[in-house]
């Protein structure tokens, strides 16, 4: 198996190839269930996002050749149902079957991608994708993250659900953040290039509490890992965590409950074997670093969790599986090498995982 680099910093995230004794191997599986390689397309890097719907069937990936793939039956079929070529899918979000958005990580980052726009929009269930439009789009150069939180209004005497969405990056920059309020009907662009000097994921709780996994700088060797909150809806911003060490960024994040959220720390020093990730038990006002393993090699990539105590952790490598909220971790190497997301069912039944490959766990 071979994997592409970009000329830039291997392109913050493509996976190396898997690696870990056969021991190691045999003590995960004793430990916890297995994860199922489910059958998909081949492809030759990381995948980057899979979401779920709530009753564990209805799924869709996508992939940096532009490709998206959806399966009726919670992974067991794949069916290619879009495919553009020069679109590199970094982000999915959806609210049900058929309204969903994608991001693309834009141009002049990863070779081969053509295609300039940032966000688009689906009203056919992923058939087919229509651009979204606001005002000083044009400044926002690629996706790498979108949020997607139910929200109840009253609306001319009765409660309506909406949709507050969130589409953020990009990898290597710049840091802009597209926000809506009326599920994807309208959008405003959030702008903290002065903040931070890129967006790898993005997170809110309630339409005024939120958060980005971020870097300090765009340059590789000045980033520091940073989490910026907010708790007026993105219109001002704070520091929540600032790691001490160049060449990091905060990856990606989860939160099981509103107090306690995870998120991983990444890091492209190949001299620093202390894998940290980091975890909050306020809210997010606060994080501290937790031990993940010794192990330079083991670059962090997705993390997700089931409640506040089960979760995994994918890095460049191979999985990790915590029971105990963080405190100690597991090698689940069936999880695949590079899991770049995590996503739990809102069933609590099903767990999916993608990188190299397409994973599936039955909780």
């Amino acid at each position: 198996m071979t994997f592409e680099l970009t000329k830039r910093e291997l392109s913050f995230g493509l996976a190396g190839l898997m690696t870990g004794t056969m021991a190691t191997a045999t003590q995960a599986q004793n430990a916890a269930p297995l994860w199922q390689k489910l059958t998909t397309e081949p492809y030759r890097g990381k995948q980057d996002d899979l979401v779920v719907l709530a009753d564990g069937r209805t799924a869709w990936y996508g992939n940096g050749a532009g490709k998206l793939y959806q399966s009726l039956d919670g992974g067991d079929v794949w069916a290619k149902i879009w495919d553009q070529p020069g679109t590199f899918i970094r982000a999915l979000g959806f609210v049900d079957t058929q309204i969903g958005f994608l991001g693309n990580v834009g141009t002049d980052y990863y070779p081969g991608v053509t295609d300039p726009h940032p966000l688009y929009r689906t009203t056919d269930g992923g058939k087919s994708w229509q651009k979204v439009m606001a005002d000083g789009i044009e400044r926002v150069k690629g996706i790498c993250g979108i949020d997607i939180l139910p929200t109840r209004r009253i609306y001319q005497g009765e409660a309506k659900v909406s949709h507050l969405i969130h589409a953020a990056g990009r990898v290597g920059g710049p840091a802009f953040i597209l926000r809506s309020q009326d599920s994807g009907e309208s959008w405003k662009v959030i702008d903290l290039t002065a903040q931070a000097g890129m967006i790898l994921d993005v997170k809110f709780l309630s339409p005024t509490t939120g958060f980005v996994c971020a870097a300090s700088s765009s340059d590789l060797e000045q980033a520091q890992a940073l989490i910026l909150r907010t708790e007026d809806g993105g219109q001002t911003w704070q520091e929540a965590y600032r790691g001490t060490r160049n060449f990091e960024n905060c990856w990606k994040m989860c939160f099981p409950t509103k107090d306690i959220g995870y998120a991983t720390v990444q890091t492209y020093d190949d001299k620093n074997a202390n894998q940290v990730f980091i975890k909050t038990t306020n809210g997010g006002k606060s994080w501290a670093e937790m031990p993940l393993t010794q192990d330079a090699a083991a670059r962090q990539f997705g993390i997700g969790f089931v409640d506040a105590n089960r979760g995994f952790i994918g890095t460049r490598q191979q999985g990790f599986e915590t029971q105990d909220g963080g405190k100690s971790w597991t090698p689940a190497p069936s999880m695949g090498p590079a899991v770049n997301k995590v996503r739990v069912a809102a069933n609590g039944k099903t767990a999916f995982a993608i990188g190299v490959q397409v994973s599936r766990l039955n909780l």
